[in-house]
């Protein structure tokens, strides 16, 4: 008997409950199909709200490039537009792609733009941001960077100083890569 209960109380956090990691969330692609995360199972990840007009947007060369590193070991980053901070990304969807595709030649998986603070954020980032400790916290700027283990559980929370070809930053994806 304790066995159906348990079988039922994780059904229950799986199907509509508390999530219990990143994986049980549905998102957006930037060109509007919805897709689930846990289409990433397996993979570590980095999950990033980004923005087109921001001090930071040169990141994006930098994200590229850890995507092109890591990729073939089992590793990809979810690039999530936002208007949140200044104002920065005010651009739609399909300009968003264009912009990041022409000027900074992205290939990571980018999805549509969102709202990742406040009352309204979306589902994900009220999740990310709502976990404990070093994995969560307030998104605090464009950039924010979520390192998701391919268990879907998020190991640690960096903010937008941290360049994603930093010593820092590498040196936890190199950790959480899957393993052969």
């Amino acid at each position: 008997m304790h066995l159906v209960a348990a079988v039922l109380a994780l059904t229950a956090l799986t199907s509509g409950g508390t999530p219990m990691s990143v994986h049980d969330f549905k998102v957006k692609t930037i060109d509007g199909k919805e897709t689930s995360l846990a289409d990433y199972k397996g993979k570590a990840l980095l999950i990033v709200n980004t923005a087109s007009e921001c001090g930071y947007t040169p990141q994006y060369a930098g994200l590229e490039a850890l995507y092109e590193k890591y990729k073939a070991r089992g590793f990809a980053i979810l690039g999530f537009p936002s208007n949140d901070f200044g104002g920065q990304e005010p651009g739609s969807n399909a300009e968003i792609k264009k912009f990041c595709e022409l000027r900074y030649k992205t290939t990571f998986p980018l999805f549509s733009k969102i709202p990742v603070k406040g009352p309204g954020a979306d589902p994900l980032y009220k999740y990310l941001t709502g976990l404990p400790g070093k994995q969560g916290g307030a998104v605090t700027w464009n950039f924010n960077k979520f390192l998701v283990a391919p268990d879907g559980k998020v190991i640690e929370h960096f903010d937008s100083r941290v360049e994603p070809m930093s010593t820092e930053l590498t040196s936890k994806v190199e950790q959480v890569l899957p393993k052969s």
